[in-house]
């Protein structure tokens, strides 16, 4: 054992225990994980003849007096993702691009832009070093103009020579928080106990160089906002629940959040939950955990885990527990288009449960954050709620 449990009784975890061995059958019956196809963790020799590659086309161009252009593959339109069950969405092998030429107005300096940063990114390569998305946007910020230049570019080079960000040598900050049943220990050797207390771990910014990672937990339970997992925290939900994992991606999940999820299934093939509001942005932050997402689809092997399970809130929660309609919250116009967005994906059909719960809160034009449980008593989340739905089986 790696750690001494304070939780329930071994009777508690049965149905969890049936659920992950339904989840290691599933996957025994699949061959077990489903290969790597897209970006992969490519070499340092590898990427540095992609690059190369790159501008050595660039060279050709120039040498029969044609304009240079990069052919990037176009990652926003649904036309380009495909969808299986067993690893989520992901670019099709032969998908639509985009031209971004040196010779136009409109494309010359994002095509600079790029050159840029592949320089930069072979420099990183070449010398083994590594560096953060905010430290590439602080070499030229006037240059840049904002951030969110600087991450599209990345996106788009790692897309372009089908090698994984971490591969590129460029890191993001992590903004993810973890507590609970684990260890592990990061590249430079510093030994990380995310034992539950009163403050979380930062999830690290290089998830690839952690290593042995020692844990006992029964699930790891995703938590959608901060404010909640503070909550889960100061009610010594881990501690109540060990051996347990909980993990916040403080809203949309960064990178690393969701590499970090994946590691832990891969490592551990441990039952996966997720809490989150029972509005549509909610759904939408759990489909990117489970499914991943259409602008990160070309990584997808790397980051989805569909064996992922929506625990709560349901909107089928709110009548079950008589939330009153004063707790409720009605649905904007864009909280519908967005509904009827995810109504919409091709992953939807393979999930029933859901689409019934998301035609529950359509029917009724009402959301609700899970702060609403609060009405019922303070302590109702982390005291009945979750406990019950862990001990029946309330997941879908």
């Amino acid at each position: 054992m790696a750690f001494a449990p304070m939780g329930p009784e071994a009777s508690f975890f049965e149905v969890l225990d049936r659920h992950r061995e339904s989840l290691l059958a599933a996957l025994r019956r699949g061959g077990g994980e489903p290969p790597s196809g897209g970006s992969h963790l490519a070499s340092s020799s590898e990427v540095l003849a992609s690059i190369e590659n790159v501008i050595q086309d660039i060279i050709t161009s120039l040498a029969r007096n044609e304009a240079p252009a990069f052919m990037i593959e176009n990652r926003s339109s649904w036309e380009n993702i495909k969808f299986e069950d067993s690893v989520g969405l992901q670019m099709v092998s032969h998908c639509t691009t985009r031209k971004i030429k040196s010779d136009s107005p409109k494309s010359v300096q994002k095509f600079a832009l790029i050159l840029k940063i592949l320089s930069m990114i072979y420099k990183l390569v070449q010398s083994n070093t590594y560096a953060t998305k905010r430290d590439i946007y602080y070499t030229d910020s006037q240059l840049f103009g904002n951030q969110t230049v600087v991450d599209n570019i990345i996106n788009d080079i790692s897309c372009m020579l089908k090698v994984s960000r971490r591969s590129l040598h460029i890191l993001s900050t992590s903004k993810g928080l973890i507590a609970g049943n684990l260890r592990y220990i990061e590249e430079d050797g510093t030994k990380v106990n995310c034992t539950c207390g009163a403050t979380a771990v930062a999830v690290p910014s290089n998830i690839q160089g952690i290593w042995n990672l020692v844990t006992d937990a029964k699930f790891v339970l995703i938590v959608e906002k901060d404010a909640t997992f503070q909550r889960l925290l100061d009610d010594n939900f881990c501690n109540k629940m060990s051996p347990c994992i909980m993990i916040t991606g403080k809203g949309v999940p960064d990178l690393n959040t969701r590499l970090l999820v994946k590691k832990l299934w891969d490592t551990f093939h441990i039952p996966v939950f997720t809490l989150v509001d029972a509005d549509p942005h909610g759904i939408e932050i759990m489909c990117i955990y489970k499914y991943g997402s259409m602008s990160m689809s070309f990584e997808a092997h790397h980051l989805t885990v569909p064996a992922i399970r929506w625990l709560g809130l349901l909107p089928s929660d709110l009548k079950r527990l008589n939330v009153p309609k004063d707790s409720l919250i009605p649905l904007t116009k864009r909280d519908q288009m967005k509904l009827d967005s995810i109504l919409r994906r091709p992953y939807v059909t393979c999930q029933p449960f859901w689409r019934k719960e998301m035609e529950i809160m359509a029917d009724s034009k009402m959301k609700a954050e899970i702060q609403a449980l609060t009405f019922l008593s303070s302590d109702y989340l982390s005291r009945v709620y979750l406990p019950n739905k862990l001990k029946f089986g309330g997941w879908i």
